[in-house]
């Protein structure tokens, strides 16, 4: 099967997996106590009258229809309008995704430089003081909680060294760089230590394979070796657990972009569900899920490149 052919596939198998994301997202806006109407209009308001907006919201319909008017909506591509400021979902939802992709991207960047050298130089001083260091290091960094490591970051590298700003998301390149620094680096640490783990393992069982073993018969130097012969290979497992954890990186920047007051799609999301937005926080999760399973096409399609040996099927 061509990557043309398998991408179409793909994608196709996306529609059926969106629209049980969109029912299960529903249904979890149900259970959710309070009222969208009670919380616009304060606990002080009359029951006319939030009987009144209950019914100029189309809250008053049961449930499958209004369901069913959120489906054509969305097979309209239109995401709705916001129950709280009357705004077009697309409206508010664009300008701050752009803020939660440049920070998924960042930490990404962030986490690749950081797992790539410490995993190869773990793996090559395999035992040595350096490599037990970063094991524990990375130990350590793995069981902290996300919010608490944003939380210890702005003391340290904002309040008391005064590196980097405490909130926003600055101006130009360079200011969007500088602001979202310790954001992305929150987000990373969550994800370094099991790439750093996953590639020293699978560099050390690659460097011990009969083709190195080869290779270092031949007198290759042991840059050559390492690079062109066991990099490769043993990039293929650090590349699908960076796939699967992308899930992991959007839901990282819902917490961080909270922690650093960043105008995202993660901070929209909480302030939304805080105000019982449903068609904010529909569309969303909906863009989010949608996100996550282009970055899990996009690893196949990397394996294809890495290792000509994986067929897409």
């Amino acid at each position: 099967m061509g990557r043309g052919q398998y991408i179409v596939r793909r994608l196709a198998q996306m529609v059926p997996v969106l629209f049980g994301i969109t029912i299960i997202v529903f249904a979890l806006l149900q259970l959710i106590p309070g009222d969208p109407a009670t919380t616009m209009l304060g606990l002080q308001a009359r029951p006319e009258a939030v009987a009144a907006l209950r019914h100029e919201l189309g809250l008053d319909r049961p449930l499958w229809e209004q369901y069913v008017r959120y489906l054509g909506d969305l097979a309209r591509l239109d995401l709705g309008e916001s129950l709280k400021s009357k705004i077009g979902v697309s409206s508010l939802l664009w300008p701050r995704l752009e803020v939660s992709l440049v920070l998924v991207g960042y930490a990404t960047a962030l986490t690749i430089l950081l797992a790539l050298p410490l995993g190869i130089a773990a793996a090559l001083k395999k035992d040595s003081p350096f490599d037990q260091a970063v094991r524990v290091v990375l130990m350590v960094t793995m069981v902290m909680p996300g919010f608490w490591v944003g939380i210890l970051l702005l003391i340290v590298f904002s309040i008391k060294l005064r590196l980097f700003p405490v909130a926003g998301y600055g101006e130009g390149v360079a200011g969007h760089l500088r602001h979202l620094f310790l954001p992305a680096l929150t987000v990373s640490l969550g994800i370094v230590p099991i790439l750093v783990r996953s590639l020293r393992g699978s560099l050390l069982e690659a460097m011990g394979s009969d083709y190195v073993r080869t290779a270092r018969a031949k007198g290759q130097r042991e840059r050559a070796v390492v690079v062109g012969h066991s990099l490769r290979n043993a990039l293929i497992p650090p590349l699908t657990l960076l796939g699967l954890s992308v899930g992991y990186l959007m839901g990282g920047t819902v917490i961080v972009e909270n922690v650093f007051s960043l105008p995202g799609a993660g901070k929209l999301l909480v302030d939304s569900i805080g105000a019982r937005d449903y068609p904010v926080v529909q569309s969303t999760t909906l863009v989010f899920a949608f996100m996550v399973i282009l970055v899990n096409l996009t690893t196949d399609l990397v394996y294809t490149f890495l290792d000509p040996r994986v067929r897409l099927g």
